[in-house]
């Protein structure tokens, strides 16, 4: 029952009423729904050269340099506006399934790209560009697509399940 009075009172502070009873809601959400999609598709290009499916001929290390910055600006933007958007309603949210399932794979997401880039930096520069990258680059690659299509999916589906 605490829990339940926790985010009750997180859903009455003024920012989130003003948030949800204004155009600010529509505005976080578009903003919100821009960001992901913006996230989504710099991760596409650098997973899909991960997986060796896309892009061979160029260098890992210059695609994150090219893409990392705008995912990494995307993911602050989406962020703060998925933020803003769960306190105007959080007491719904947190037993929604599709938000529990959303919160995991943003977890789980979090862990791949850690143990990609630890494991990575740890090797030769000039493994990036073989065209054929080791199997378990490949795998982290596949595993950031399936997680973040997982996480648009759950945000999706957050409205229409109960």
């Amino acid at each position: 029952m605490l829990q339940h009075e926790f985010w009750l009172r997180l859903e009455y502070l003024p920012l989130a009423e003003q948030i949800g009873a204004t155009w600010l809601f529509p505005l976080f959400n578009s903003l919100h729904v821009l960001g992901a999609t913006m996230m989504f598709g710099a991760l596409l290009m650098l997973d899909l050269r991960l997986t060796g499916v896309a892009g061979r001929t160029y260098s890992v290390r210059d695609m994150n340099k090219d893409f990392l910055p705008w995912i990494w600006l995307a993911f602050v933007i989406t962020v703060i506006t998925g933020v803003a958007l769960f306190i105007t309603r959080s007491s719904v949210h947190v037993l929604n399934p599709a938000f529990q399932w959303k919160v995991i794979l943003i977890l789980l997401a979090g862990i791949n790209m850690l143990a990609l880039h630890g494991l990575s930096n740890r090797l030769p520069a000039a493994w990036d560009f073989n065209a054929a990258l080791p199997v378990w680059v490949r795998v982290c690659g596949v595993t950031s697509l399936l997680l973040w299509a997982g996480v648009m999916l759950g945000g999706r589906w957050m409205g229409h399940i109960v």
